[in-house]
């Protein structure tokens, strides 16, 4: 539910249309009635309820309802009377990109006014071409694409960005000119980024005391360029202050034997989402440099075993935790024992109340929840023999390096150094990150 919270809070925002489907409807504790007054009394205007928003019913596992869910669909583009111009050059946008051996880079685009024609020079993005072959969703070849046709192009040079927009041009040269123009302001940007990262990491006075922060670098392949970049953004959600996610790489395709050396080169950890399983050749490679490849086809528990990965490769925090409470019952003196030096040394008998006391750590002293003193421990004895711990309910006599002003009721707190490590936080929403 929060997620769909969060996408009507979007649609409005947007003020676009809705048009909602109740999908797992197949399953036999579904309940699309409840469904539909959760949706209502969220302020979602249900045409059931007098509005003008359509619910269908649908499953995506045994496909029914979608055929009612076109129909609704097509029911709601008349109703908003959509037109566009078909007439001129093409303006159309990329939806996915994909690299395939056979064919090169493929693009799925759409139209939104113009007509695309099988033959012309365009540029995508920072990428440029010549459209060689035009395919609809069945896969027959077209000679053109109109507007809200989704369609399939293939002969560009390098792979485009999902949103990219696709621009006609008068010919190679022009389109050359524009894409090495692209590439070279991205590059800019890129170093620009880079810079300032490194800016960002020079400690100053205040912040030499903080932990270091390690390095994850990671290579990211996925089927095609938009998961890619979906796979990429979610990763950078689990940087955290003591570990950076540095994607050192990203593409779309297989894990090949140049990912590898790659990742071998850099220490790098290779992520595949939604792609097969690379050759035994290259698994074998990976397996000899020990580079671990981790393959999913769910986002959540790639971000989950990545997220474990960050926990125990972070270096944690070392802090202060209170391991046991002890209470001075009495206050013994002890004369002569340093002559030497002209000391006296005090003896605390105590009770220990809480977790246990230990000879090595540090101790505090307390006075009406305020801290007296603190040292370290410089005798520490149950029933006249020395011991180094002392746990709960049981009494010792306890002294404290350059301490001598106890009192009865005093606390005496046992301090340790624990290292806490980040722990690994999932929502209910589906929302992850890492907590230091």
């Amino acid at each position: 539910m929060p997620q769909t919270l969060e996408a009507m809070s979007h649609a409005k925002a947007a003020n676009v249309p809705v048009v909602v489907a109740i999908n797992k409807c197949d399953k036999p504790a579904a309940n699309p009635e409840r469904v539909r007054i959760q949706l209502g009394s969220e302020g979602l205007p249900l045409e059931e309820m007098g509005g003008d928003v359509q619910v269908v019913e649908v499953s995506a596992t045994t496909k029914a309802g979608l055929d009612k869910l076109e129909e609704a669909l097509l029911l709601q583009a008349e109703l908003m009377d959509l037109k566009a111009r078909v007439d001129g050059s093409a303006q159309a946008y990329v939806v996915e990109a994909r690299l395939d051996r056979g064919r090169g880079p493929l693009v799925t685009a759409i139209v939104k006014a113009g007509t695309l024609i099988c033959g012309q020079h365009v540029v995508v993005g920072a990428e440029w071409g010549r459209i060689r072959a035009i395919r609809d969703t069945l896969g027959k070849v077209k000679d053109k694409a109109l507007p809200s046709m989704p369609f399939e192009i293939e002969g560009l040079r390098g792979l485009p960005m999902a949103g990219d927009d696709i621009i006609v041009v008068e010919s190679e040269g022009r389109a050359r000119m524009l894409s090495e123009g692209r590439k070279k302001k991205l590059e800019k940007d890129r170093l620009k980024k880079i810079d300032e990262g490194r800016i960002e990491e020079i400690p100053n006075e205040s912040e030499e005391d903080k932990p270091v922060r390690v390095e994850l670098p990671i290579i990211v392949k996925a089927d095609v360029q938009g998961t890619v970049q979906a796979v990429t953004d979610a990763l950078r959600t689990l940087n955290s202050p003591q570990v950076y996610v540095n994607i050192v790489h990203v593409g779309a395709g297989t894990i090949s034997q140049s990912d590898v050396d790659l990742a071998q080169a850099c220490g790098a950890c290779i992520v595949g989402f939604n792609i097969p399983r690379p050759p035994s050749s290259v698994t074998q490679s990976a397996n000899r440099a020990n580079i671990k490849i981790k393959l999913h086809r769910v986002i959540y528990h790639l971000l989950e075993d990545l997220g474990n990965l960050i926990v125990d490769k972070a270096p944690g925090t070392m802090e202060t935790q209170v391991a046991g409470e002890a209470q001075i019952l009495s206050i013994f003196e002890l004369k002569g024992r340093s002559k030497a030096k002209g000391e006296d040394m005090k003896i605390a008998g105590c009770r220990v109340t809480d977790g246990f006391v230990n000879k090595v750590a540090t101790m505090r002293l307390l006075r009406s929840g305020e801290v007296v003193f603190e040292g370290s421990c410089k005798s520490l004895k149950r029933e006249k023999q020395d011991v180094d711990t002392v746990g709960k309910g049981n009494e010792c006599g306890l002294a404290i390096n350059d301490c001598n002003d106890f009192r009865v009721g005093d606390i005496i707190q046992c301090l340790e150094k624990v290292n806490r490590k980040p722990k690994f936080i999932s929502s209910e929403s589906g929302a992850v990150r890492i907590e230091c």
